[in-house]
């Protein structure tokens, strides 16, 4: 099988195993459903990836937002508090928004599945490390406060993860604000509190 085929025939699989498990929860879905909602044979889905729960972390690594946040804290800072801010936040809630499917099951499922939470919970680390780093180069640059750079990564990224799980659950707090006007206002705030 060719290496495109290949890759075509993984991401269909994961694309099914998301849909269908979003929908009835990990447990309610088998192998055969996945293999058959894609087009293919369970036989295919095993030599792809040999278990449910491989597949589902396979998917997780590939649709989540770790490659994408790594391009954007490598290639795209201009060094500008909030320029740099509202790029972050809005990069991090757009794939928050197309992963909402994923993260329900990461946040529903995850607990059962042995060695899965942890493996959920490396983007977010991931995340945390660059803006860390990012609030450490700006100390020195001296464009920022004297403030504990791994502190303001933390209430950062809870500060928007808090807003994308309201989003995704539809939280009723969330419905008379738009997601625009909260990523300029709290980013304001943030930049604010923080320029010297």
């Amino acid at each position: 099988m060719g290496s495109n085929r290949k890759q075509e025939t993984s991401e269909k699989l994961m694309i099914a195993a998301i849909d269908l498990m979003s929908e009835k929860g990990y447990n309610g879905v088998t192998t055969e459903e996945i293999a058959r909602t894609a087009g293919y044979s369970e036989k295919t889905l095993f030599r792809h990836f040999q278990s449910k729960q491989k597949l589902l972390e396979a998917a997780f690594e590939k649709y989540h937002y770790g490659e994408e946040m790594r391009n954007l804290f490598h290639q795209h800072l201009q060094w500008d508090l909030q320029e740099d801010l509202l790029m972050v936040c809005n990069t991090y809630h757009k794939i928050m928004q197309q992963n909402r499917k994923m993260i329900l099951i990461a946040m529903k499922d995850g607990e059962h599945l042995p060695g899965f939470r942890e493996a959920t919970h490396k983007h977010p680390e991931q995340l945390k490390a660059f803006l860390t780093d990012y609030f450490e180069k700006m100390l020195q640059k001296k464009k920022i406060i004297k403030v504990d750079p791994e502190k303001m990564a933390i209430a950062f990224l809870y500060m928007n993860y808090g807003a994308a799980l309201g989003r995704i659950h539809n939280d009723p707090s969330f419905t008379t604000v738009y997601l625009e006007d909260f990523i300029k206002e709290s980013v304001f705030l943030f930049t604010r509190g923080l320029t010297p």
